[in-house]
C-alpha cells in the first residue's frame, strides 16, 4: 500500500445545500420499441444497425444485456451472442419525440433542467420542498409520472451535487432510486465499488491496482500530491475529488440560450473509429432535430472526446453557411473527429453547435446559397421519418455492408 496517506475523514466536507437530480430512462430506445410494439415486451431487443452490415448496437433492452450485449458492442457480435434477438433500426424521430415530452414533464416540476442527451438530464430542485415536498418523495411523483403518461421507467439519483448523482442513478437501476443526504457524501463513495465511480476505466483501475489501491476506502486516504505524481495533474485531482463525492466539474451546466449538445458515454472504452463515427452519427441527428424543434441555426461545431485517462479534450469549427441538417453537421464532426482523436480509449464523446440564433434573424446573402432549400428538404425528411418511424439518411452516410459479419436473412 502507498505510504503517503492520511488519516479517513481528516478532510472537511462542506455541506451543499444544492439538490441535484439525474434522471436516466431505462434502456431508452428498446423501451420505446418495446412501447411501441408489444410482441417484442420479455424478448431482447437489440437497436442499432442489421445483422449483415458494418455497424455497431446503439442500446440493448435488459434482456439483451443477459447476453453481454452493451452500447457500441459491433452488431456482428451482438448477433453471435444472441440470434433470436430483435434487430431494429434506430428511430431517431421517434425517441425524440418521447423525449421531448419526458422532458417538457420534468420541467414542471423543477426551475431548472439540462438535458444532456436524449434519455438523461440534470434537475436542479433546490429550495422546492415547500411545493413538492421532500427530495425523496418528489423523485418517487416524477418517477410515477413519467410511467404513467408514458410507459417509460426511469431510474433517479439524488444528490448535492452532479456527480454524485449520475453515480447514484445506476445504483439500483432499473426503476431505481437512490438518495444521498448532505453530508454523507463521502460515505456514500466509500460503499460503491471503484467501478462504479463514473469515469474510472480499465487502465485507470489497473494502475491503481499496481499501487495496492483496490477500494474506494483505500482511495480516500490518498492525499492530491500522491495522486498528482501518479496519474498526473488532471487525473489526480479528479480521483482525489470523485473518491470524496466531490464534484470534480466534469457536468458543467451549458448555457441553452447560446448553445445545445449532446454526448454519449460508453460502457466500455471504445478505440474502433467506425463505432465512434456511428455514435457520431446518432448525435448529429439528435443535435439538428433540436434546432428545428427550436427554430435556431449554427455555424460552428464543437466536438467533445474524454478518454479513459480523464482528459478531456474539444475541438470546434467554423462554417461559411449556417448548419441546417443532420449531414452537416456529421460531416463536419467527422472532420474534427480526424483532427482531434489520438487513438488513445474514448469514454464519452459529445457534440454540440455554439452561437446558435434564430432562424432568420441574419440577413442572407443577396444571391441565395440554397441554405433555405436545404432546410425546407430536411424539415420535409424529418416529417417523412416521424411519420414513419424510421430514420432516412442519405445514401453516402451509410455504412458499406460487411461481407464477413453474420446475416440474418
Amino acid at each position: 500500500m502507498p505510504e503517503d496517506r492520511i488519516p479517513p475523514g481528516s478532510d472537511e466536507q462542506t455541506v451543499n445545500p444544492t439538490v441535484v437530480f439525474h434522471i436516466d430512462l431505462d434502456a431508452f430506445y428498446a423501451t420505446v420499441e418495446q412501447l411501441d410494439h408489444p410482441e417484442f415486451r420479455g424478448k431482447p431487443v437489440v437497436v442499432g444497425a442489421r445483422p449483415g452490415t458494418r455497424g455497431v448496437v446503439s442500446a440493448a433492452s435488459y434482456e439483451a444485456r443477459r447476453y453481454g450485449i452493451r452500447s457500441a458492442m459491433p452488431i456482428s457480435e451482438a448477433y453471435r451472442r444472441c440470434p433470436s434477438a430483435v434487430f431494429v433500426p434506430v428511430r431517431m424521430a421517434r425517441y425524440q419525440e418521447v423525449s421531448r415530452r419526458v422532458m417538457q414533464l420534468l420541467a414542471e416540476y423543477a426551475p431548472s433542467v439540462e438535458q444532456l442527451s436524449v434519455d438523461e438530464a440534470f434537475l436542479d430542485v433546490t429550495g422546492t420542498e415547500r411545493l413538492f415536498g421532500a427530495p425523496e418523495e418528489l423523485a418517487r411523483t416524477i418517477k410515477q409520472e413519467i410511467h404513467s403518461r408514458y410507459a417509460v421507467t426511469a431510474s433517479v439519483g439524488v444528490a448535492p451535487n452532479r456527480f454524485l448523482a449520475k453515480i447514484a442513478s445506476d445504483v439500483d437501476k432499473p426503476d431505481g432510486l437512490c438518495v444521498v443526504p448532505p453530508g454523507t457524501e463521502r460515505e456514500f463513495t466509500s460503499r460503491r465499488d471503484l467501478t462504479e465511480l463514473w469515469g474510472v476505466g480499465k487502465r485507470t483501475l489497473h494502475r491503481l491496482k499496481s499501487l495496492g489501491i483496490t477500494t474506494v476506502p483505500e482511495l480516500q486516504t490518498c492525499t492530491k500530491p500522491f495522486l498528482r505524481g501518479h496519474f498526473g495533474q488532471a487525473a489526480g485531482e479528479y480521483l482525489y475529488c470523485a473518491a470524496r463525492g466531490i464534484d470534480p466539474g466534469v457536468f458543467h451546466p451549458h448555457q441553452r440560450s447560446r448553445s445545445m449538445s449532446t454526448e454519449q458515454t460508453f460502457e466500455r472504452d471504445v478505440t474502433d473509429k467506425s463505432a465512434l463515427e456511428e455514435v457520431l452519427l446518432e448525435l448529429s441527428e439528435q443535435i439538428a432535430f433540436r434546432m428545428h424543434d427550436e427554430q435556431v441555426v449554427s455555424n460552428t461545431v464543437v466536438l467533445k472526446l474524454r478518454t479513459d485517462e480523464f482528459v478531456t479534450r474539444t475541438a470546434q469549427r467554423r462554417t461559411e453557411r449556417e448548419l441546417t441538417s443532420t449531414e452537416d453537421c456529421y460531416t463536419v464532426g467527422k472532420l474534427l473527429l480526424d483532427k482531434l482523436w489520438d487513438r488513445k480509449p474514448i469514454r464519452l464523446i459529445g457534440l454540440g453547435v455554439a452561437d446558435v440564433y434564430p432562424v432568420g434573424s441574419i440577413q442572407g446573402e443577396l444571391f441565395d446559397d440554397g441554405t433555405a432549400r436545404r432546410r425546407a428538404v430536411e424539415e420535409a425528411v424529418r416529417q417523412v421519418s416521424r411519420k414513419l418511424g424510421t430514420p432516412i439518411h442519405k445514401a453516402r452516410l451509410m455504412r458499406p455492408r460487411d461481407p464477413d459479419s453474420h446475416s440474418s436473412e
